[in-house]
C-alpha cells in the first residue's frame, strides 16, 4: 500500500463515481479501478456495495475512509514541511494592511526581504483592523498589522509605531490657530471617522465618552484621502495620526488633541497556537529587526 491507494479511495468516495475520481485524478478509469481492487485485495475487506446503482461504502469502507483521511493530511503537512526547507526557495504569505497606515516603511523592508527570497510571494490585502484580526483566526491570513490592544489570548505581536492623533480642520476653522485643544471642546463639532472595521473608530468614541460626551458623527470611510476630501469640503472634522495627517494633500490644518492624549500603536500580529510557515517566520524575524532598529535609529 503506498499514499496513492489512499488518494484514488478517498477522491472515489468523494465523487461516488470511478471514472469522475479518474478524470479529477487525471489517470484512466481502469487504473483507478485497479488500486482501489489492490486496496481491498490487501486490507481483505471490500469498500465499496457495487450492487447499488451509485457507489455507497460498507462498513469497513467508512472506518478505512476516516484513517485514510487523516494519513493524507499528515502525508501533506509532511510535504509542506519538506518545501518550507528547501532553503526558503518558494513560499507564500498572506498579510493583512489597514489602508489608513502610511505603509511607505513597510513596502520598503517587503522589497528588502523580496531581494533575499526572490521566490517567496506576498498576498497584501487591505481591511481595518477588525477585518484582519478577524481573518487571521479563519485562516485567511497569516500576518497582519493591527491597532493594540489585540486579544492577548489570540495574538502575538511587537509593536512598531505609536503616535498620537490630531484634530484635523479646514484652515478656515475656529479652531485652526489653536496648537492643541482640549477633547471636549468637539463636543458640538460634526466627525468624519474612519468606519466600524477600524480600530480607530473604537478608540475615539471611547475617548469622546470619557471626555464626557457622544461624538456627533456625520460620515464614516474606510479612505483616508476620501476623509481629508470631505474636511476640505467643510463636512466636518476629523481625528486622525499625525502620519496619516501628513498624507492628505489638502490644505488643512492639525491641531495636538489633549486631556486626553488619544494615541494608537501599529504593531505585526499573528496567531498563537498556529502553524507558521518558515516564510512566514523568517519574515516576522527579518521585519522586526528593520522596524525595530529604524524605531531606535
Amino acid at each position: 500500500m503506498d499514499i496513492r491507494h489512499l488518494k484514488y479511495f478517498i477522491e472515489v468516495t468523494r465523487f461516488k463515481s470511478f471514472t469522475r475520481a479518474a478524470d479529477h485524478l487525471f489517470v484512466t478509469q481502469p487504473t483507478i479501478s485497479k488500486m482501489i481492487r489492490n486496496l481491498e485485495d490487501e486490507l481483505g475487506v471490500e469498500l465499496f456495495d457495487r450492487s447499488r446503482k451509485q457507489l455507497v461504502l460498507t462498513d469497513a469502507g467508512r472506518a478505512i475512509l476516516t484513517q485514510a483521511q487523516t494519513i493524507d493530511k499528515a502525508f501533506e503537512n509532511v510535504q509542506h514541511e519538506l518545501d518550507d526547507l528547501i532553503g526558503l526557495q518558494r513560499g507564500h504569505i498572506r498579510i493583512g494592511l489597514p489602508p489608513i497606515m502610511d505603509a511607505g516603511q513597510f513596502i520598503k523592508v517587503l522589497g528588502e526581504f523580496h531581494a533575499l527570497y526572490p521566490g517567496i510571494t506576498f498576498q497584501l490585502i487591505e481591511n481595518g483592523t477588525k477585518r484582519i484580526e478577524e481573518d487571521i483566526l479563519a485562516d485567511q491570513l497569516d500576518v497582519g498589522v493591527g491597532v493594540l490592544p489585540a486579544a492577548e489570548e489570540d495574538f502575538h505581536h511587537f509593536s512598531f509605531m505609536r503616535e498620537e492623533l490630531r484634530v484635523v480642520v479646514p484652515r478656515t476653522h475656529r479652531l485652526a490657530g489653536r496648537k492643541q485643544v482640549k477633547l471636549m471642546e468637539l463636543e458640538d463639532e460634526q466627525l468624519i471617522l474612519f468606519n466600524k472595521d477600524f480600530a480607530l473608530n473604537d478608540r475615539i468614541r471611547e475617548a469622546c465618552k470619557e471626555a464626557g460626551f457622544l461624538p456627533k458623527v456625520v460620515s464614516e470611510s474606510s479612505q483616508w484621502d476620501f476623509i481629508g476630501k470631505m474636511i476640505e469640503a467643510k463636512l466636518g472634522i476629523s481625528i486622525l495620526p499625525y502620519s496619516v495627517y501628513e498624507q492628505l494633500k489638502e490644505d488643512l490644518v492639525s491641531i495636538r488633541v489633549v486631556k486626553p492624549v488619544i494615541e494608537w500603536d501599529l504593531a505585526i500580529i499573528w496567531r498563537k497556537n498556529q502553524y507558521l510557515s518558515y516564510a512566514t517566520k523568517e519574515w516576522l524575524t527579518f521585519t522586526q529587526e528593520r522596524l525595530m532598529g529604524s524605531i531606535s535609529d
